[in-house]
This record gives structure tokens, sequence and C-alpha cells, in this order.
């Protein structure tokens, strides 16, 4: 128990250093495209050009600017947005970034519930017809992309069977569509890793010196086969659960959700640095901290891992 605390301890201690190497390749990347935030389509006079970089402290050398910003933020304030007026990144993680939480977990679920038990069902039938639907399932939710499974899910159970709202946010019904629109992808992926995984470890020694001695069924599944198996399937669940809390702009334009994946793609296409920098922080932080809870597992799954 001390080793695991001190791990953690240790992990966490280190998410500095990478959270600043990362927002300095961000922010040198950013700056790095030539023109800047204001330099659109339009052109502005110069003199309100040279008022809004001063304002916003774009005049200033790049090295003061990333002072300022680390400094705004170690006090908790990720600065204003360049394309709304009077709208903060912090109004924008306060209002957006909880539905992208509840979206992304109910995805994450749907991925999981579907996925990994599939896989295991798919690897203790092999090469039978039950074998041969899993693998049709994979293959299918890897192949169709979310932008046509929404809309056709829409057309199924919006429109034709009338069970389920269109689109939109707010009630249980109205997520169950987006939710299973973003995780069923994931759950085909983890469908065919799970049962190339199971597949492998049943090959092995200690699986069939344990047939041998009697073991079979659920206790052969659960307590020899199943723990060893998930170890690769975990190794995905980390940055795989980052990607889903972090929200999809394709998932929020299909069914009107005001979530944050949008503010991703929005942020670099409007030049928003503010917006850019703190999305890119938040989604390396929940990355890191996702990938922590991915060695804690390793450790319950396998007491042979040592953390220390």
């Amino acid at each position: 128990m001390a080793g695991m605390i001190k791990h953690i301890i240790r992990r966490l201690l280190w998410t500095i250093p990478v959270l600043i190497v990362i927002s300095l390749i961000t922010f040198a990347l950013m700056h790095a495209v030539p023109g800047g935030p204001f330099t659109g389509q339009r052109p502005l006079p110069a003199p309100v050009l040279a008022n809004l970089n001063a304002y916003y402290h774009l005049d200033q050398p790049l090295w003061r600017q990333y002072l300022i910003y680390v400094w705004d933020v170690l006090h908790g304030d990720f600065g204003p947005t360049y394309t709304e007026l009077g709208l903060t990144v912090n109004n924008v993680f306060a209002q957006h970034f909880p539905i992208s939480i509840i979206l992304g977990c109910l995805a994450f679920f749907v991925a999981v519930a579907i996925g990994i038990p599939l896989g295991i069902i798919a690897s203790l039938h092999q090469n039978k017809f039950v074998d041969y639907l899993c693998s049709f399932f994979a293959v299918s939710g890897v192949s169709i992309p979310e932008m046509t499974l929404g809309p056709l899910l829409i057309f199924v159970f919006a429109l034709k069977l009338g069970v389920l709202p269109v689109a939109r946010w707010g009630t249980w019904q109205q997520a169950v569509l987006p939710a299973l629109t973003f995780g069923i992808g994931s759950a085909a992926i983890l469908a065919r890793l799970t049962r190339a995984s199971m597949l492998q470890v049943l090959r092995e020694d200690f699986v069939r010196t344990a047939k041998a001695k009697g073991v079979s069924g659920m206790r052969l599944i659960t307590r020899h086969t199943l723990r060893n198996a998930l170890i690769p399937v975990v190794t995905t669940l980390g940055p795989l659960f980052a990607g889903f809390i972090t929200g999809s702009m394709v998932i929020e334009q299909i069914f009107a959700i005001p979530g944050l994946g949008k503010y991703f793609i929005l942020s670099v296409t409007n030049r928003d640095y503010p917006v850019i920098m703190g999305t890119t922080l938040l989604f390396a932080t929940i990355l890191v901290l996702a990938n922590l809870a991915v060695d804690i597992v390793y450790a319950w799954l396998d007491p042979r891992i040592r953390l220390e």
C-alpha cells in the first residue's frame, strides 16, 4: 500500500514538468504559424489591430507572453477568448466541460460494456457462429464512421420507431443515441483486442495446466484467463477515456450537444491562443491521470507488477 501511494505521488509530481513541456511545445507551434488571431479575412485598421495586440499582450516578446500566461494559469485564470467578446476560457470549461464529461463517461461505459464481453464470448467460441457474429460487429463498428452511424441511429430509433428524441441535450433519453454513436466504434476495437488477447492467453501453458488439474468453466475464465488477458486491453482504456471526456465535434454537431469538443477544432481554425492552450492542457492532464489509473489497475490485475 505504501508503495502504491509513493507511486501515485511520484506520478503526480511528474505531471508538472510534463505539462510545462506540453505547454511550451503548444505555445511555440501555435505562434510559428504565420498570421494571428486578428488577421482574418477582413483586415482590421492598423490602429485597431495595434490596440488589440496591446490589450492581449500580443505585442510583447514570446517569452514574456508565455510567462504572463503561466502566471495567470497559476492563479486559476486561463485567459479570455479572442472570438467571443466577454467570454473567458474558464467560462467555456464551466459551461461545456461538464456536458462532455457526462457524454464521455456514458460512451466509455458503452464501449467497455459491449466490447469486452463480446471479445470474451468470441474467444470462447472460436471459429463458430457466435465468433463470426461478434467479428462481424467488430468489423462493422470500425468501418462505419460516426458521421454515418449517428444519422442512421436517428433515422431508425427517432424517426421510424419514435422511441428516442432526435437531438439536443438535457434528459437521459437525449443521451442514449449520442452515447451509442460515440461508443460503438471503440466497442468494436475493444472487442477485437479482447478476443485476440484471450485467445493468446488460452494457449498459454498455465491455462493448459489448470485444465489438466480439473479447473474449468467460469473459474478458469475469471481466475486464470481473464485477468491476464485484460492487461493489454486496459492499456488502451486510458487514452480512450481521455478522448471520450474531451468530447467529439462530430457527435456534438450531429446531435446539437453544447459540449467542449467543438472548441478543440474551432480554437485552431480561429487562432484563439488561450482556448488552444487551455484545451490542450486539459486534455494532457486528463490523459496523464487516466494513465495513472491504468497503472493502478495493472497492479490489481497482476500482483507481480511492481509500481515502485
